[in-house]
């Protein structure tokens, strides 16, 4: 199929590629099928196109191709979907704590952080659906903030705050150690999908009033990390439990929906959706996450890397099952 710069009339496939500063103009010897001239490739601000991995993003007629990685910038990649055309994003974006992720370190000004911040999630609530919602890691230096923009830039509106709350995790010597992380839910309206029984919990105690298929798990959930010694651990610093996701993308999208996560990381959100059997779009920065992802996504499904503990519970205080005699009683 032939490739097509995004702004030609004839545009059907166009490439999304890692965008980097490097010295000098666009290099043939990159081999990108459609910079053919300086001048597309340079953006006009001195960037290079490296293409590190050229990924394809399929759109005819409004509807893309779903169910692939893309390693690309986010907010470039966000820029090439179309509108109202995502039913579910779930995203654990850097946090500004100067990780390292490879080939790059998140560690920006204040100011800058909250620029990316505001410009990705601007692309985003215009790719959502209306119907569709959102949910945001982040941790606690940025929550508030995070909170605020969504509210009052973007007008979204606040469904939830949950709380992830884990065992483990780096000991604090003059301080509490920190044990948690947030996750904050919007919706663009007040008509959103969402699955309560599909994630209830057992009930706790048998009660006539409660409804025994099970409780609402509430906004404190605990789900143990992916341990450094875990099977289950990929080399990427911030990877999140399978269980965690399952219990979002099950509430708040049904079967072939669209799942995207502009910061994709290892993968988790991506592998998730497709074992539930709902569309995906992963985007990444970072080449060799995309390689592994690709790889976690070719494995065959043998059962989540975590899980709440309370699914296995039994109902305290269950009415006695009464016996009726059986046969007749003969006295002497």
């Amino acid at each position: 199929m032939p490739l097509y710069r995004k702004d030609s009339p004839k545009t059907k496939v166009f490439p999304i590629g890692v965008w980097s500063r490097h010295p000098g103009a666009w290099d043939p010897a990159f081999g990108c099928p459609v910079c053919t001239d300086a001048n597309l490739c340079n953006k006009g601000n001195g960037w290079g196109c490296l293409f590190l991995h050229l990924a394809l993003l399929v759109c005819d007629n409004g509807r893309m191709d779903e169910n692939q990685l893309l390693c690309a910038d986010a907010l470039m990649a966000l820029q090439d979907l179309p509108s109202a055309s995502v039913d579910l994003v779930v995203t654990d974006p850097p946090y500004n704590l100067g990780k390292h992720y490879g080939n790059n370190q998140d560690l920006r000004t204040k100011e800058a952080y909250e620029a990316f911040t505001r410009d990705w999630l601007g692309e985003v609530v215009r790719v959502l659906k209306p119907t569709g919602s959102l949910y945001v890691f982040m941790g606690v230096r940025y929550i508030a903030r995070l909170y605020t923009l969504l509210e009052e830039e973007f007008g979204l509106r606040f469904n939830g705050w949950i709380t992830w709350h884990y065992t483990q995790g780096m000991g604090r010597k003059n301080g509490f150690s920190p044990r948690h992380e947030d996750i904050l839910y919007f919706t663009p309206t007040d008509d959103y999908t969402f699955n309560l029984d599909a994630v209830r919990v057992p009930q706790k105690y048998f009660r006539e009033r409660n409804n025994m298929a099970g409780a609402n798990p509430g906004d404190v959930w605990q789900f143990s990390h992916v341990h450094y010694c875990s099977a289950e651990r990929l080399p990427h610093p911030t990877q999140k439990p399978e269980a965690l996701l399952e219990r979002i993308i099950q509430a708040s999208s049904n079967p072939g929906d669209l799942v995207l996560d502009p910061f994709a990381g290892s993968g988790t959100t991506c592998r998730v959706a497709q074992v539930l059997g709902r569309r995906w779009l992963g985007m990444e920065l970072n080449p060799e996450y995309v390689a592994m992802a690709e790889q976690r996504l070719s494995q065959p499904f043998e059962g989540f890397d975590s899980r709440d503990l309370r699914l296995e519970r039994v109902p305290k205080d269950q009415p006695k099952k009464s016996h009726a005699p059986s046969g007749n009683v003969v006295s002497s």
